[in-house]
């Protein structure tokens, strides 16, 4: 048995020579971050081209524009929440609906009287009119699909608009209601903007705030924020609000001061004249996540796909049968893509860093490093958990990309207003706002530590899920992984075997199944090593399903099966073959009774049975870039070969399925015929000297020439083993097959060697004769003078054939019978021939299915 160090360098050793076969398809996969980045800069240069600001402005003509506020897009506007318990005093969220929602301004101070005195002069009312815009206050959305342009009124009257001059000609302009709030003091103010702003993922904005201080009549101090926040890198001068956010707040002191009539007018805002300049983008802020969402989920398909493609073409499956332990498949395969994954991500940091993203610029690398180490890990164990619920390579693909392409957008477009951002925008956020440190963590309104909490809680509640969820595939139980190394569940080792009731009761007939099950019962109570394969009472029933009633497929099975023997499994389509040879591998788990393989029991020790059992499926289940000297290399190295006992033991299995002249054997197995990878299937069922070997139809697809081989190499190699071949070719039982049982309706209707079952079921001859239809009557006659109880089975035009007990008869007496007969009418052609294998299989499952029916 290879320990778990052997298997993991098996495994290794075969995933490196595989790996390197695809390394273009991998280099493609990791590059994708950098043709990515070359397709942004291309478009950032681009733009840049169309996007020249400032190339109007000369020493004459400077540009002029509108002073505008930066007035919060409808949906944003700040409502009434429960995230903000101060924010009781404004209008209720169901404003958004229909975009009534007002402009909301905070104010505070030491004297609330004065602050909302002067406040209270800050919208215009009847001043502002459509030949008076000097007293307006104007303002614009920077949300770029919306362009709207407001004027701001302390109450508005219906379908009132004015015109106002932009950089980009005359637009018109829509009332917008402005809302005063008082706030008790300068923290309340300041932690409302912000988790306004940023907490929760849920944005409630504020057009701007005032804090008054110690003003009054005599002198004024005042403390004010405003929002700069761009949609793109560069704004002209009269869309930075800073100016008209002053500008309000003078005008209102100076007509609490001096009266209504006194303003300062503050009619335009012209920039110095300067050179041309191309306004760059920030594709982090821009695009950010698309960035994040898109392009680091893109390998989660690709991790997806890959292991539930090689569920499908149960390759994993294959491997487990022939000895790989759990505990390997899943360190080697999750390392790899852990590998894949950080190769990627370091291609996306490090080229998004020579980019200039500030995404990454702005962040400690090592904060990055930790978060994108988290997160993969996430993805590759989700995959992992998903592959479980697969069986489509082709549809896991599909879900994927979906799954990547379609939650973005669904999530983006129609959710967004709705719920907060999941974990990966969140911190994504918090890296691209202001860039984070080690210390950022420890302030207490960061979300990335709760990101890093919640998603390494994730990763290992998806890891143990997925674990336990193939625990049935690819071990004992999800809970083996808590058991002692040290532990030796019961075998053959034991005083005596368990043997446990199925509470089946077959009634059979046939002394040498009542011998079988003697024998069975006989070896269970006094063990030894002679018969490596001991089947007790199995039974398999599947449950109903689909309106379709249970179906027991084997029914009570009881079988031993000797070293040196091959034993031949014979039956029709649906007998339960297939569900007994699934139950000895280990591919399904019987419903009741029991089995022993090398003193192993089926059962409880699974994994040990693997280590010491060769399978050849009905299928060829191959790795096509891989050689077939590289495949048994792999398997021998499962069955703990090293070194010269390896490549001896590679080399004897390669010459014996004839597949070691010519250089088949360093051929891709993808280039082989359908023949040569049945032989290659064989010798890797053979490698390692198993104790017991299944042999599932080994000779389909193979000539003549080379079925003949195979079977050489099958009689040498049971001389140790026990072998259980099932076939539909009865020459290929009668050739191999020391006994062979036929199974119809899921129990055994016979067992015995071929000659028995022959002598048994068929004593008789078969005596063909074909003569002119007139002749019939004759032929027949002759037939009866030799034996009585001769029986017709078949006649058209004057061929007949004839059952004829061999009791009655010598084959002497026939030739004398046919030479006379010859002399007095014409005899075309005439046969006699022993019964055939074939024909007592015919005749036993057609009795066994009439008497079942």
């Amino acid at each position: 048995m290879a320990g778990f160090w052997n298997q993991t360098v098996a495994l290794t050793r075969k995933n490196l020579i595989y790996h390197r076969r695809h390394l273009r398809s991998n280099l493609r996969l990791i590059l994708f971050p950098v043709i990515l980045y070359l397709s942004v800069g291309w478009l950032r240069r681009y733009l840049a081209k169309k996007n020249v600001f400032g190339e109007h402005s000369n020493a004459k003509m400077a540009t002029e524009g509108t002073p505008l506020l930066l007035i919060p897009a409808a949906e944003f506007r700040a409502v009434k929440t429960s995230q903000i318990p101060q924010s009781n005093d404004l209008p209720d969220k169901s404003c958004r609906i229909n975009g009534s929602c007002p402009a909301t301004i905070l104010i505070t101070g030491n004297n609330r009287d004065f602050g909302e005195s002067v406040a209270g002069n800050m919208f215009s009312n009847s001043s502002c009119g459509l030949n008076n815009t000097a007293d307006c206050v104007f303002g614009k959305t920077d949300k770029t699909s919306e362009k709207k342009y407001y004027h701001l009124q302390s109450q508005c009257k219906a379908n009132f608009t004015i015109p106002v001059r932009t950089q980009d000609g005359t637009e018109v302009t829509e009332c917008l209601q402005g809302l005063l709030a008082w706030r008790k003091n300068y923290m309340e103010i300041n932690d409302e903007l912000y988790d306004g702003q940023y907490k929760n993922g849920e944005i409630n904005e504020i057009l701007a705030a005032y804090d008054f201080r110690d003003s009054d009549m005599k002198h004024f101090d005042v403390h004010l924020w405003y929002n700069t926040t761009p949609t793109s890198s560069e704004k002209p001068p009269n869309e930075v609000p800073v100016g008209s956010t002053l500008n309000m707040v003078w005008n209102a002191y100076l007509q609490s001061l001096l009266g209504p009539s006194v303003r300062m007018i503050f009619e335009f805002i012209g920039e110095m004249p300067r050179a041309s300049t191309n306004v760059t983008y920030d594709f982090a802020s821009s695009i950010g996540l698309v960035f994040f969402t898109w392009v680091i989920l893109q390998l989660f398909p690709v991790i997806l796909t890959s292991l539930v493609y090689e569920k499908q073409q149960k390759l994993a499956t294959m491997m487990k049968m022939h000895g790989l332990g759990n505990a390997p498949y899943w360190l080697i395969t999750y390392l790899y893509f852990l590998l894949i994954f950080s190769l990627y991500m370091v291609c996306f940091v490090v080229f998004g860093t020579l980019a200039g993203l500030t995404i990454f610029t702005l962040n400690s690398y090592s904060i990055q490093s930790v978060f994108y180490f988290i997160h993969i890990n996430l993805l590759i164990s989700a995959a992992f958990l998903l592959s479980t619920v697969f069986s489509s390579a082709k549809s896991a693909s599909v879900f994927g990309f979906v799954l990547v392409f379609g939650s973005w957008l669904v999530g983006g477009f129609f959710f967004k207003r709705l719920i907060a951002d999941v974990s990966f925008p969140k911190a994504a956020f918090e890296m691209g706002a202001y860039g984070m440190r080690w210390q950022s963590l420890r302030d207490e309104n960061s979300g990335m530590r709760g990101v890093l909490i919640i998603m390494s809680i994730e990763w290992l509640v998806f890891l143990f899920m997925s674990y336990c969820t193939l625990g049935g595939c690819f071990c004992r139980s999800p809970l083996s992984i808590f058991r002692s190394s040290q532990e030796r569940p019961p075998s053959f080792q034991s005083p005596r075997l368990q043997v446990q009731e199925s509470g089946v009761l077959v009634q059979v007939d046939n002394q040498d199944i009542n011998q079988e099950i003697l024998k069975v019962e006989h070896l269970l109570n006094e063990p030894g090593t002679s018969y490596p394969i001991i089947s007790h009472k199995l039974q398999k029933t599947y449950p109903a399903r689909d309106g379709n009633p249970e179906k027991q497929a084997v029914k009570g099975l009881s079988l031993a099966v000797a070293r040196g023997e091959c034993f031949g499994l014979l039956g029709p389509n649906g007998a339960g073959k297939t569900s007994f040879i699934s139950m000895m591998t280990g591919l399904i788990k019987p419903s009741s009774g029991t089995a022993y393989v090398g003193g192993l029991n089926l059962k409880t020790q699974m994994s040990e049975i693997h280590t010491s059992m060769g399978v050849c499926p009905q299928e060829n289940l191959l790795w096509d870039t891989l050689t077939g000297r590289e495949h048994l290399n792999f398997y021998g190295r499962l069955k703990n070969l090293k070194g010269a006992n390896l490549s001896r033991a590679v080399d004897d299995a390669l010459r014996n399925v004839n597949l070691l002249q010519g250089g088949d054997a360093d051929k891709r197995v993808g280039c082989y015929s359908g023949g040569m990878k049945r032989r290659l299937s064989i010798a890797i069922s053979l490698i390692g000297d198993p104790k017991v070997v299944y042999l599932d139809e080994p000779s389909t697809g193979l000539d003549p020439a080379s079925r003949k081989m195979l079977w050489d190499a099958v009689n040498k190699a049971k001389e140790d083993k026990a072998i259980i071949l099932t076939t539909h070719s009865m020459e290929e039982a009668e050739h191999l097959c020391d006994r062979i049982g036929i199974f119809v309706d899921g129990t055994f209707q016979c067992l015995g060697s071929p000659d028995e079952l022959k002598d048994r079921y068929g004593g008789t001859y078969v005596f063909t004769m074909a003569t002119a239809p007139e002749n019939e009557k004759e032929v027949e006659d002759l037939v009866k003078r030799l034996s009585p109880n001769a029986q017709k089975t078949y006649y058209i035009s004057g061929t007949q054939k004839f059952e004829v007990p061999k009791r009655d008869v010598s084959l002497s007496d026939v030739f004398l019978a046919v030479k006379f007969a010859k002399e007095r009418f014409g005899v075309e052609a005439w046969d006699i021939a022993d019964t055939t294998l074939e024909d007592v299989f015919v005749k036993v499952a057609t009795e066994s299915e009439a008497s079942a029916s």
